[in-house]
């Protein structure tokens, strides 16, 4: 039994030994390949940095790159240590492995594919305020695996690239300038008309407002206690201009109507009571 080990153990270290020189070039391929994909990055980078394309797809760009020069030089370098092999040979298994791959790795392939093509799309990029499954809130990241979102009251979202491309997104700032609107509520009492060009002329006030862009004020909903405006009006999407100019608006609006005698009424609320009846005592 001892003689027996001791061949084996003789046996690997001859085999090691014989190997030493295959992997010594081994190394250095791996060497030269560090150097070549770190090159082949900054070539990338320059090229990708003379675009327009997105920040996200220049890393994706580099990534590409970076591993497409890792997986030739570590083919070589297997094929430099173990001379049976061979490429056909890695499609080969993989193809017998192809099921129990995508099981175990299906959460990272499905975000890694989800992650290619959100870089590929032209409405949400780094700088995007965007709303989608509940969380809103300004994109800082996107990786091939996730994507960062910074919500306005601080928090970090993590999200995987998959709920981002499986769910609707709502991207605020596809363009320079959206579309925001607010109700207002008259006393039935009220002159809709004379209403009308007041809330209208408050709006245009507002330096915020792209008064360029047409400002709707429109009659809406016979309330409980009031006369509904859906008020209409174009400005910068992005933030914080967003937010200031929604307050400049209602602040605007609010100023006009009480100088002009115009009541904004308090929603009218009926109660009903019922009588309590005692539940009669069992018999």
């Amino acid at each position: 039994m001892i003689n027996t080990l001791t061949d084996q153990i003789n046996s690997i270290v001859e085999g090691t030994v014989a190997l030493l020189p295959a992997l010594g070039v081994a190394a250095v391929i791996l060497v030269i390949t560090w150097i070549v994909a770190k090159f082949g990055n900054s070539i990338t980078h320059k090229l990708t940095g003379k675009t327009d394309l997105k920040p996200s797809l220049r890393n994706l760009a580099e990534v590409s790159v970076r591993l497409g020069i890792w997986i030739a030089g570590t083919l070589l370098a297997a094929m430099v240590v173990f001379p049976n092999f061979s490429p056909a040979g890695v499609i080969a298994g993989l193809g017998i492995g192809a099921v129990a791959i995508g099981f175990a790795f299906q959460d990272f392939f499905e975000n890694f594919l989800s992650g290619v093509m959100i870089m590929l799309r032209d409405n949400m990029q780094v700088g995007d305020v965007i709303k989608a499954d509940g969380i809103y809130g300004k994109v800082q990241f996107i990786s091939l695996r996730e994507t960062h979102i910074r919500a306005f009251s601080g928090e970090l979202h993590v999200v995987p690239n998959s709920m981002l491309f499986k769910n609707p997104v709502e991207v605020e700032t596809a363009e320079d300038e959206r579309r925001f609107e607010v109700i207002v509520g008259v006393s039935y009492d009220t002159d809709l008309d004379e209403a009308d060009k007041v809330i209208r002329a408050a709006v245009e006030k507002v330096d915020l407002v792209n008064t360029d862009k047409p400002i709707q004020v429109l009659a809406d909903t016979f309330n409980s206690s009031s006369v509904d405006f859906r008020v209409r009006w174009w400005a910068s999407a992005y933030r914080p201009e967003a937010v200031i100019n929604r307050d400049k608006v209602i602040r605007s609006i609010k100023r006009s109507l009480d100088d002009a005698g115009i009541e904004i009424p308090f929603p009218y609320v009926t109660h009903t009571f019922k009588e309590k009846v005692p539940l009669k005592e069992a018999e």
